[in-house]
């Protein structure tokens, strides 16, 4: 008798097809920035405090950052008078990004120094005479005399980034100005000048951040200019003007201090404790002035062998 075939197993029922994931988030398009929007896309607000290489992934608390920052500030207040009664020139030099932080560190750096004796140049456009004369000649015009403090905010070193990026200058008068830079600051030096010269970094997703937070504070909007607004579009051509600026202009007689800005009160302190550690004022208090954070500010030559500014 024939036996009846074996039945086959029914086959699997078929999955339903998977439903498509989200799309991958859309890379934020810099070159298409500006600030006057209503919000700006997360991935900038939650890249921001890590960008350009930050080496924290946290804020300075206000409490420690308010007492670290009087300290210093008494600090300060005994320099300045050791620079009066010893007859010391002292000249700070501030550049950097737009939006870095250079105008907030001067004010702290400042907030309790007498105005009369430690003095903020912040020069406009040159006027046809300035143009006309020798590129150093108005700024050499406002170092100081005995027992002074000249703090730049932006200073010679528009020639170097600022008129370039902008084509406020021809290509020969930046090539000119790094080769002339150098020597103008050696012979402030073998003069008796004590100088400092500070470089604020920030990362792109910071300075769209902070740009985005001045536009729209009605009480900081001024500080806005037409380069400001440009600064993220150019910011490769910002980078490169930079990069050169610091590896030509940096000397044992003027170094560059870089300052990892991101987180606003970090870049204060340590401006301020640079400046502190550097000069043999009288009284020096080393728990006031504390230690140096090598990862905040570092010198030019470490800055560019890491890798430099951000492109």
């Amino acid at each position: 008798m024939k036996r009846p075939a074996a039945k086959r197993p029914a086959a699997p029922a078929a999955k339903p097809a998977a439903k498509p994931g989200p799309a991958p988030a859309k890379a934020f398009n810099f070159k298409e920035f500006n600030f006057q929007v209503s919000k700006l896309p997360k991935s900038v607000t939650d890249a921001a405090l890590g960008s350009g290489g930050f080496p924290y992934d946290r804020k300075l608390k206000n409490k420690p950052y308010q007492r670290e920052l009087r300290l210093l500030q008494i600090e300060l207040v005994k320099l300045a008078n050791w620079a009066k009664a010893k007859g010391e020139r002292i000249v700070i030099v501030f550049e950097g990004r737009d939006a870095a932080g250079k105008g907030g560190a001067i004010q702290r750096l400042t907030e309790h120094l007498n105005p009369r004796q430690a003095r903020i140049v912040a020069l406009t456009k040159p006027t046809p005479t300035e143009a006309g004369q020798w590129y150093f000649q108005r700024y050499a015009a406002h170092m100081p005399s005995r027992g002074e403090i000249a703090i730049f905010d932006r200073s010679w070193y528009n020639r170097g980034a600022v008129e370039p990026v902008f084509g406020f200058c021809a290509p020969a008068e930046t090539d000119h100005f790094l080769d002339e830079a150098p020597r103008f600051e050696a012979m402030l030096a073998r003069d008796g000048v004590r100088l400092f010269k500070f470089f604020m970094t920030i990362g792109r997703e910071m300075q769209a951040q902070r740009l985005f937070d001045r536009w729209n504070d009605p009480l900081d909007r001024w500080k806005i200019s037409d380069i400001d607004a440009a600064a993220i579009i150019k910011w490769d051509a910002y980078s490169a003007a930079f990069e050169r600026m610091l590896q030509t202009t940096d000397s044992a007689a003027a170094p560059w201090t870089v300052i990892r800005a991101n987180d606003k009160k970090r870049a204060r302190l340590e401006t301020i404790r640079h400046i502190l550690d550097s000069l043999p004022y009288d009284g020096k208090d080393a728990s006031g002035v504390g230690v140096p954070d090598r990862k905040i500010a570092i010198s030019a030559a470490a800055f560019l062998g890491a890798g430099g500014e951000e492109e």
